[in-house]
């Protein structure tokens, strides 16, 4: 990695401060050791309500044809959703404990390693872009909107589902919820409570649905628009490459 495209010195893992290298290298360690199970707490921290979400969100990309990424696509849940629609998807993840579960579980999904900030793709090569809840986990959020924008074709779509931050009536009863509940669900299931603080303390500090709005045309798309889901618990922004 050159100077110039090495993340800031210094950023943050849950409550810590830390270098950019320091927080990928512990990002990386949560989705290893939390792989097997990860589904399974999806389901349980959500009420599978996740579940919902993402079908939303592969109905909103049935206009949207020809190859799709999925960019921290895990274990290809989203993917898989994508591919019934018969067009070619890959999965685009730093984890390759995750990416091994997915391989295990469904077929006819491509796979590729590889971090958002530095896409392994050509310019203009893409038709559809999806991330969901992996933004927050990103290290350079504006680099990785750049690389984003770089490998869609023009036309080509970025549709982006993220935790965000929900009405104000609902705010004080998820805030509870989010900060003693989801930690110990964390600890019963899974065994790893801090890597759900982690996941927990990332989502209070990613950007509102304004500001991410703003984020996306900062970095170049067009038509930038979202709808919320479940009074704002969860956010799907909307991006196209002029």
């Amino acid at each position: 990695m050159s100077e110039q495209e090495t993340p800031p010195a210094t950023t943050t893992f849950g409550r810590l401060k830390v270098s950019a290298r320091e927080r990928k290298r512990r990002i990386r360690g949560v989705f290893t050791d939390i792989a097997r199970r990860y589904d399974l707490m999806n389901d349980l921290m959500s009420l599978g309500i996740h579940r919902s979400w993402k079908r939303t969100v592969a109905r909103h990309c049935r206009d949207f044809p020809g190859v799709a990424i999925d960019l921290a696509g895990g274990t290809g849940d989203i993917a898989s959703l994508l591919r019934a629609s018969g067009r070619e998807v890959i999965v685009c993840d730093p984890s390759l404990a995750m990416m091994a579960i997915g391989r295990e579980r469904r077929k006819g999904i491509l796979w590729s390693a590889a971090e958002a900030e530095h896409l392994p793709f050509a310019d203009c090569s893409i038709d559809l872009l999806t991330i969901s809840f992996g933004l927050r986990n990103v290290t350079d959020m504006d680099q990785a909107l750049r690389e984003i924008h770089r490998v869609l074709k023009p036309g080509g779509h970025f549709v982006c589902l993220e935790f965000s931050h929900p009405r104000f009536w609902l705010a004080p009863f998820y805030n509870l919820y989010s900060r003693f509940v989801i930690p110990t669900l964390g600890a019963a299931v899974a065994g790893q409570p801090e890597a759900y603080d982690y996941l927990i303390e990332s989502i209070r500090r990613f950007p509102d649905q304004k500001t991410l709005a703003g984020a996306l045309s900062a970095a170049g798309f067009e038509a930038v628009h979202w709808r919320d889901l479940s009074f704002g618990i969860a956010c799907i922004h909307f991006g196209k490459r002029p």
